[in-house]
């Protein structure tokens, strides 16, 4: 099993292009309501900000517990894996279903409707030279 970790680094002058930043508020009620905006979050740990924002992105099923202990965030440029060279992930292409799969379906029914009659008369033509070298003989 490949084991994927996700390594996100924060700069720490990280600039949120929102226009309305001061608006984007996060509650919390346990106890008593608590708001915090973005912009006060990002002061005080800007990792929980972009853990929440990931965490909320992934689906909501059994793997989302994983998914995220893989996802490790860093503050600034350092970290632990310093010794060992961080590779790209590159996703690989992705297979698109083609629009129309029954003219693709025809198209090579026709084909190998083609081979097979060019198979027949190949053979046609075998059974007849192999008829001529026996009379012939």
């Amino acid at each position: 099993m490949i084991s994927i970790y996700v390594v996100f680094f924060i700069l720490r002058n990280l600039f949120i292009l929102s226009l309305n930043d001061e608006m984007s508020v996060s509650y919390r009620y346990i106890g008593h309501l608590k708001e915090r905006t973005l912009k006060e979050q990002m002061e005080r740990d800007p990792t929980e900000a972009i853990r929440k924002a990931v965490l909320r992105m992934l689906p909501r099923n059994k793997l989302r517990d994983d998914r995220d202990r893989k996802l490790r965030i860093f503050p600034g440029s350092e970290h632990p894996f310093g010794d060992r060279p961080l590779e790209p992930y590159v996703m690989p292409p992705r297979r698109v279903r083609e629009l129309r799969p029954r003219v693709r379906r025809a198209m090579i029914r026709e084909q190998k409707k083609a081979e097979m009659q060019q198979s027949n008369k190949d053979m046609r033509k075998n059974r007849k030279k192999e008829v001529e070298a026996e009379v012939t003989a």
